[in-house]
């Protein structure tokens, strides 16, 4: 369920027995109205899901247009079980939870807040799961076909803002080092400084050999590691660490907080992200999503069994 129901406040207190003196009298409840698959769907159900849409899209939806969702939430059921996808009840239960939870509330509040308005949780539960499985089934058997190309994402937002987008960069993983210059030191022991930066870049030829290192040397420093993208640093940095052999230092540095080095720890291709590309990525994912579900189910239906009784 994509669209999360409305909080209800109860302004009186209904009993169980008012709010089901609302729903069909038990003859025209059992009346069976469509037959899909060997599996009835009623006047109940139908009336049930009609409340419930109405909930949770503000409008009130034809009959027919309920019948037709309950028809595919049973073909969608169905296709499920031929697959193994069959949430439990413990499954459903975590799902109606997490919806309560995310409108704030408790599930037995959600569940009264339903039921003032003459909706069973299970209905909402029935919704649920068919929905779950749907997911699932699209998601799982048709991972190919919906997969994102990065190319076709630069290309699509070329085309949307008139930005070339680089596709392709380098991710650098890289520790800085600070050999630490009290302020107002002599000029001779800066370049005893320095000496020693040069020495230790001699030495260092792995990032655990950094750590053990500097963790062990007095008046230096080894910070935590961080992680950079072609698209977050400056031209001049990139080449330096590009000409930097992986695990080794860069040329030492002369900064406010003393004598810096950064070992690289490494450097690999990774596909530059951006928001708007994000943002186009997921609109190219709903787009194949959509197209491929909808031939999927227009197939199921086609193969299904539906029979109408007493259709009005």
């Amino acid at each position: 369920m994509t669209t999360p129901l409305p909080v209800f406040r109860l302004l009186l207190a209904i009993s169980a027995g008012l709010i089901l003196t609302g729903l069909p009298s038990p003859s025209r409840a059992q009346n069976i109205v469509v037959m899909v698959n060997g599996d009835p769907i009623t006047d109940f159900d139908i009336e049930q899901r009609s409340k419930l849409d109405q909930l949770t899209t503000q409008k009130t939806p034809s009959r027919q247009d309920v019948i037709n969702e309950l028809i595919d939430d049973k073909v969608k059921t169905k296709e499920g079980r031929k697959y193994g996808v069959d949430p439990g009840v413990s499954d459903l239960n975590q799902s109606y939870e997490g919806m309560a939870q995310r409108m704030r509330i408790t599930p037995d509040q959600l569940t009264k807040s339903l039921e003032s308005k003459g909706v069973r949780p299970e209905t909402l539960k029935a919704r649920m799961k068919a929905e779950m499985v749907w997911t699932s089934l699209v998601r799982g058997r048709f991972k190919e076909k919906l997969l994102v190309g990065e190319r076709d994402v630069a290309q699509a937002v070329q085309a949307e803002t008139g930005d070339k987008l680089q596709i392709e960069g380098t991710e650098y993983k890289m520790q800085p080092i600070v050999l630490i210059v009290p302020r107002g030191s002599s000029a001779a022991f800066l370049e005893t400084r320095k000496k020693e930066a040069e020495s230790y870049r001699a030495r260092v030829g792995s990032c655990e050999e950094a750590n053990s290192l500097f963790r062990s040397t007095p008046n230096a420093t080894i910070r935590d590691s961080v992680t950079k993208t072609t698209a977050e640093l400056p031209e001049a940095l990139r080449k330096v660490l590009d000409d930097t052999p992986i695990g080794h230092l860069t040329a030492p540095e002369m900064t406010k907080n003393g004598i810096e080095m950064v070992v690289l720890c490494s450097r690999k291709p990774t596909m530059i992200d951006t928001p708007k590309k994000r943002e186009v990525r997921e609109k190219m994912y709903q787009e194949k999503y959509e197209k491929t579900q909808k031939a999927y189910l227009d197939e199921l239906r086609k193969a299904a069994m539906i029979e109408y009784r007493n259709h009005r």
